[in-house]
């Protein structure tokens, strides 16, 4: 690819890196360099920083907190947006939050809690930012975005920034407009309802605990390896095709928990991609059910 067109350098240079590792950007700790790694401020930089990319014909990808994310070894021949600095958290009306794309989940969870405010205690624990969130409409604990959503604005592959309600979001399992669409999240309105600060509070304590002792929390992975097949755990099957602790090179699948795949120390992408493709064919000769990857891979 030839950048020497390509003028981000000059517009934004102390937000931008070059040939910068990307296992320092996700949760999985893992990825090759990427060619340039951006940060912008705000959603006008962000609108520059894809306007300067299809101007030069250059790619690029909009990443938040990383934590479903696996890129590649080989790095990224393009520009990676981290919306990170994205991060306001404000009240907009007695039950409504307005956050932006890099905002983490429990950073709105407390913004909500301060506020005495009910309904995305679910999402408290959940490592990922608003963005990713509404992207693949991310849930736990019998919670789904979908059911705070009030309204996003978004960037369109033409350029234009649009704001879009619950009903064009088109909400799945794991799936939004955003991804059929090709959509940005720049920021999103959650709305709530007022609640008693304690019960609050005990009730994100509560889902915390649940995960520390369930979930892998303390190694690098990427969440879920899996979705949830209609019918079926995902950790479950993997389970009872005895993969509890199986490796491929530095990656495992979880002893506490076989729906994680996670990185125990060294773990390369290509380690973890031969892990997934062995569970799968695994699982399908043996059950007959195609599992689905939750992790989004890079290249």
């Amino acid at each position: 690819m030839n950048y020497t067109d390509f003028n981000l350098p000059n517009l934004l240079p102390e937000q931008i890196k070059q040939n910068e590792p990307m296992s320092n950007h996700t949760t999985f700790k893992i990825g090759g360099a990427a060619r340039f790694f951006i940060t912008p401020y705000n959603t006008n930089e962000v609108f520059n920083i894809i306007n300067e990319c299809h101007r030069t014909d250059t790619k690029y990808i909009v990443i938040g907190n990383g934590s479903n994310l696996l890129f590649a070894d080989e790095g990224y021949d393009g520009v990676v947006i981290s919306t990170k600095k994205i991060d306001f958290c404000e009240l907009v009306s007695d039950t409504a939050i307005k956050a932006g794309a890099g905002a983490n989940l429990s950073k709105i969870a407390n913004c909500a809690l301060d506020n005495s405010l009910s309904g995305f205690e679910f999402a408290s624990g959940i490592p990922g930012s608003l963005g990713g969130a509404v992207y693949m409409n991310a849930g736990a604990y019998n919670g789904e975005i979908r059911d705070v959503f009030e309204s996003a604005e978004v960037l369109d592959s033409d350029g234009n920034i649009k704001t879009l309600t619950l009903n064009d979001m088109a909400f799945g399992y794991r799936k939004s407009i955003a991804q059929k669409d090709k959509l940005i999240i720049l920021s999103a309105v959650i709305n709530l309802q007022k609640g008693d600060y304690m019960e609050i509070k005990n009730n994100m304590l509560s889902f915390n605990k649940q995960r520390a002792e369930k979930q892998p929390i303390e190694k690098p992975s990427a969440g879920s390896a899996f979705k949830r097949p209609p019918g079926h755990f995902a950790g479950k099957l993997i389970m009872d095709c005895g993969f509890r602790g199986y490796t491929i090179g530095g990656a495992q699948v979880s002893e506490k928990h076989c729906g994680f795949i996670i990185n125990k120390g060294g773990a390369t992408a290509q380690d973890v991609l031969e892990l997934i493709n062995h569970i799968i064919k695994t699982v399908q000769e043996r059950y007959g059910i195609v599992l689905e990857p939750e992790i989004k891979v890079i290249k």
